[in-house]
């Protein structure tokens, strides 16, 4: 799915959705206490090194550390929060969340699994003890040992042990399993106990995502689904029974499997915690899934719904109002956001039209955005410039030293306009205009040997010029007409083609596509997703996030550029050069990303003053938002 053009029932809201790992931030991994103050790997000092892992140099928090700066440790720990289907599921079927088939119960994985490690939300990638309270890497990074924290629980009072964090990871990379975890997992060949409180993790390569993957693993019990008589079904057949809980919620009740309720364990070992001190403050948690957007939102406006997140510019506008709003129970505010996603109108480049990349900046040139996000988007938006923006991967200015050296052996191969400055979209804000930008564009057609004529934009045998938008969302066509009609005025012919999802991802998968919508999902650090999204391997990998279809050289050595840095100096000079690269290669044209999050609450909800630098939405609300006074009413509450 995608991140298409916000507005009631589009995918703006799948952005949501949480991966197949639960706070799993795809992320290249470095090790604390492995590092030198350069950045540099040194030798592994012998025992359990450290804590806490992190990309690059030290973690953040030292190792007495209390809590997290984003935490308020002293917020009210009682009170309930009522939340809607953040997913835009309707029903739930299974309380498995790590199956192929069925859709789980909310947020069941993050309120009742946890992980080996704690995730930071105000670094680049750092983990923190949760049920290991100590891990080694390797000094040659092809394995990690975790020691698990010998007060560690299930919900049932049983120890946690290396036993069971093996059987874990060995159940998720079963066939039992969903195949997303065996992706996820895929950089890690075994899990090895050691002794009863050690586990050590194999790794396929050297790469630096081993350690905070393993970091990630969610840990459950062999005994959950067991039977009366002591046996128990096969992972995938395990549906219906309550998990044995490793993190701090219960399931209290549910109702037609359209409503569950959590409830806080008050034995859950890790409470205090530094990586779990001030989260979790709610002791219910409740979420009712409702038919469709429309109706969450009057039940927000009803006081039915605690919190919610808007998705859409147009409702976020106009629909954020009434009694309520006036009586002072409700708010709204935005909340900055951390690094933005890659959203654009994908070039298949495998398509011979296609290939001349003055081709495709002309197709760039016919985008609008400045009228779309002015006259559709209520100026919500910001403009897209980079793989990377909103954060310190994104180039900008003219290439610096560290930069050409990389860049200089391709000079031959690559766009003059690389080694000037970073180019930025077309405008079409006073004193530029759609229509200087379309004079430009079918100049570059023209060049390229695209001629007008007889009523269409031809080639030399005649041939008319041709594109075709397809997309799966309902709602799309109030972005994509306007684009093709631009498009119209040069003379190209264009269509639009809206597929049910099932065709629209079998024609996404096999590349059968002129242009269709995408994202990119953030990432806190670029790493091993380039591979999947710009390396030539995957360029012809049925399936693969290489929508675009390039196939470089150069972009592959950019890439292992970016995945062989030992620093975050050498990271960020790397992506920036990939950043002109891929730029200036004119594969997309990109289209604009939300600079912030659109909350909806009651004043009755808190959350703490200082905010992550990245986090999803959701998450934030459930897990370190708090009831202010717990037994107040709200404002206007009858």
């Amino acid at each position: 799915m995608k991140l298409t053009l916000p507005g009631p029932g589009t995918a703006a809201r799948m952005a949501s959705r949480r991966p197949a790992l639960a706070r799993a931030r795809r992320a290249r991994v470095g090790v604390a206490g492995l590092l030198c103050v350069l950045g540099l790997l040194c030798a592994a000092t012998p025992g359990f090194a450290s804590p806490s892992i992190a990309e690059y140099d030290t973690p953040k928090y030292p190792d007495n550390f209390t809590h997290f700066d984003y935490a308020d440790a002293d917020a009210p720990d009682t009170g309930s929060l009522n939340f809607e289907n953040y997913n835009e599921l309707t029903s739930y079927d299974s309380l498995n969340p790590f199956l192929v088939v069925g859709n789980p119960a909310p947020d069941i994985q993050n309120l009742m699994f946890d992980t080996l490690m704690q995730r930071s939300w105000d670094e680049l990638a750092s983990e923190y003890a949760l049920i290991a309270d100590d891990v080694e890497v390797a000094p040659d990074r092809m394995s990690a040992t975790f020691r698990i924290d010998p007060r560690a629980r299930f919900n049932n009072g049983d120890p946690i042990t290396a036993a069971d964090v093996k059987y874990s990871f060995d159940t998720l990379k079963s066939p039992q399993a969903s195949p997303l975890f065996n992706s996820e997992f895929s950089v890690i060949r075994d899990a090895k106990v050691i002794d009863r409180l050690t586990v050590r993790f194999d790794f396929m390569t050297n790469e630096r995502d081993g350690p905070l993957i393993a970091g990630d693993l969610p840990v459950f019990s062999p005994k959950w689904g067991m039977r009366p008589d002591g046996t128990r079904p096969s992972f995938d057949k395990i549906a219906t029974s309550a998990p044995i809980a490793s993190s701090p919620y219960l399931i209290e009740s549910r109702k037609d499997n359209k409503t569950i309720t959590y409830v806080r364990d008050p034995h859950y070992w890790a409470a205090n915690l530094p990586s779990r001190r001030g989260m979790f403050r709610f002791r219910r948690i409740t979420f009712k899934l409702y038919a469709d957007l429309y109706t969450s939102l009057e039940a927000f406006k009803a006081g039915d719904v605690d919190a919610r997140m808007e998705y859409s510019s147009n409702m976020w506008a106009r629909q954020y109002i009434g009694k309520n709003f006036r009586n002072g129970m409700l708010a709204k505010a935005t909340f900055p956001d951390g690094p933005a996603q890659m959203q654009g109108f994908w070039i298949n480049t495998r398509r011979p039209k296609f290939q001349d990349p003055r081709v495709r900046e002309a197709l760039a040139l016919a985008f609008d955005y400045d009228w779309m996000n002015r006259m559709l988007l209520w100026g919500q938006y910001r403009r897209t410039n980079s793989y990377f923006d909103a954060s310190p991967f994104a180039a900008t200015g003219l290439p610096d030293a560290d930069e050409l050296k990389l860049l200089e052996p391709f000079r031959s191969q690559l766009p003059p306009a690389v080694f000037g400055p970073m180019i930025r979209q077309p405008t079409t804000l006073p004193p530029h205009s759609l229509r200087a930008n379309l004079r430009e564009a079918r100049d570059l057609f023209a060049q390229a040997g695209w001629h007008y004529r007889d009523g269409a934009l031809r080639d030399a045998q005649g041939t008319p010029f041709t594109v075709e938008v397809i997309d799966d969302e309902p709602g799309m066509d109030r972005l994509i007409l306007p684009y093709l009609q631009a498009l119209n005025t040069l003379g190209v012919q264009t269509g639009f083609r809206e597929l049910d999802s099932a065709l629209y991802m079998k024609r996404l998968d096999n590349f059968d596509f002129d242009l269709t919508t995408q994202i990119y999902p953030p990432v806190t650090i670029p790493g091993s997703e380039l591979l999947q999204r710009f390396g030539s391997k995957a360029a012809n990998e049925i399936g693969s996030m290489n929508y675009s279809g390039v196939h470089s050289k150069v972009v592959d050595a950019l890439v292992d550029d970016v995945l062989k840095a030992n620093t975050i100096g050498e990271l960020e000079t790397a992506t920036h050069a990939l950043d002109r690269v891929l730029i200036n290669l004119y594969l997309v044209v990109p289209q604009y990303y939300l600079p912030n999050a659109r909350i909806g609450y009651k004043t009755t909800l808190g959350h703490p003053q200082v905010i992550p630098t990245t986090y999803q939405y959701e998450d934030w609300i459930i897990d370190y938002w708090f009831v202010k006074h717990p037994d107040a009413q709200a404002p206007g509450l009858t």
